[in-house]
């Protein structure tokens, strides 16, 4: 119980500290019908990367790793436009999504892929928390996905200009 009051407020916390900035990252987002979010970047792969990585770290959220699929997809023979997986999420908010269902850990951690098209422009491209609940038929954890949603756009909106 205690350490269940403890989580809750670490979380709301952590969505208190990130609700202002993470409006400003939906006016530039796109979230299309597969529910891909898709954030225009103001930076390089490398810079994107980076600057997530910050942001992640800033607000005391897990980095979980960062692959370089590009270079993994060279290495193999494979022509691949720089693209980067970063992986990061709060244990504490994100396990309890798989408590509501264990399928939903195909979805945590939170995985952004940043990545550069043929004309030169970066992008980071994440799920939506919306579509994740309504995939995994998750009703119970409303307010938990709303707080995700607020951590994630708040994230993305490092890599705006």
């Amino acid at each position: 119980m205690i350490n269940s009051v403890k989580s809750t407020l670490a979380s709301t916390a952590l969505v208190l500290t990130l609700a202002t900035p993470g409006l400003l990252a939906q006016a530039n987002a796109e979230t299309a019908s597969d529910g891909v979010v898709t954030v225009k970047s103001g930076y390089s792969v490398a810079e994107t990367v980076s600057r997530i990585k910050k942001d992640v770290a800033d607000k005391g959220i897990t980095l979980f790793g960062v692959i370089d699929q590009a270079k993994l997809g060279n290495a193999a023979g494979n022509v691949v436009s720089p693209s980067r997986l970063i992986m990061f999420g709060n244990p504490a908010l994100g396990t309890t999504f798989i408590t509501a269902n264990p399928k939903a850990g195909l979805d945590w951690p939170v995985r952004v892929v940043v990545y550069q098209t043929a004309d030169g422009s970066v992008y980071a491209a994440y799920t939506d928390f919306d579509y994740i609940a309504r995939r995994h038929g998750i009703e119970s954890r409303t307010r938990e996905f709303k707080m995700a949603t607020e951590v994630i756009q708040s994230v993305t909106s490092s890599i705006e200009k």
